[in-house]
């Protein structure tokens, strides 16, 4: 029975275990993933500050606008984006602190989400008679799409945190059927918030530019397609990761002796 046991907890330790190669890819994806949802940011901020004349709120409807991108590429991509790498970056963490952290980074979102929705009505509602009409684009219906299923994520996935902290044991069937679901429709969610962006990075710029000064390669145009790409990289990077098998949760991952 003992040496059942034994050759079991040996079986598990060599499949678990990494190589240096195995870690070394996962540093490098997961390191670059993290400087292009902290960058795709930056970015953004950097073209609205530099080409935008920075923020206002309602004392100035062109300036009030441009918290819109901001503040939903840092809602919808940096936070969470970072809310679903924590699955993978906190692996040495007891699950229930990273089903909190990927909890508050949602919770984060939300603010940032709302004024940025908030913002880009408001820059049109209170600059009639010339402001454009509110939801006539591609991009703002996949925004529309977006935050509704943001919003129903959100709600699954507290009230199965909440379910959890009550009674673990009597819902764990339950919140284990909920994974994969939660799992897809997140990935899903975010996939549609690049493709926001990048269609609503295409209508700004084009707004601002024109057709003719875009084809130029103008300082700005090279800005805006500089965001697009490291979106475009996120996004390649994100699937990678998430659906990697071996990136997944393990109870613990050993480094093999004879690698070190």
């Amino acid at each position: 029975m003992g040496k059942n046991k034994m050759h079991t907890h040996r079986h598990y330790e060599e499949e678990n275990e990494w190589g240096c190669g195995s870690w070394l890819e996962y540093t490098l994806v997961v390191v670059l993933a993290s400087i292009l949802l902290l960058g795709s940011l930056g970015l953004t901020l950097f073209w609205i500050i530099n080409f935008h004349d920075g923020f206002a709120w309602r004392e100035n409807t062109k300036k009030q606008f441009n918290l819109h991108p901001v503040l939903m590429v840092a809602g919808f991509i940096t936070f969470s984006g970072f809310s679903m790498l924590l699955y993978r970056i906190c692996r040495c963490c007891r699950r229930i602190y990273v089903k909190l952290l990927h909890t508050v980074f949602h919770a984060l979102a939300i603010p940032c989400v709302a004024i940025g929705f908030l913002a880009v009505l408001d820059s049109r509602n209170f600059n009639r008679p010339d402001a454009l009409p509110n939801f006539y684009s591609l991009h703002s219906w996949i925004g529309l799409v977006t935050m509704g299923l943001f919003a129903i994520q959100f709600v699954v996935g507290f009230f199965s945190f909440l379910l959890l902290l009550c009674c673990e044991g009597a819902t764990a069937q339950f919140r284990a059927s909920l994974v994969p679901i939660h799992a897809s429709f997140g990935l899903t969610t975010f996939m549609l918030a690049i493709a926001s962006c990048l269609t609503g990075l295409t209508q700004k710029v084009l707004d601002s530019l024109g057709n003719r000064a875009y084809t130029r390669l103008q300082d700005e145009g090279i800005v805006v397609n500089a965001i697009g790409m490291s979106l475009v990289a996120l996004t390649i990077l994100m699937i990678y990761i998430l659906q990697r098998d071996e990136f997944r949760f393990r109870a613990h991952i050993l480094i093999r002796s004879g690698d070190l």
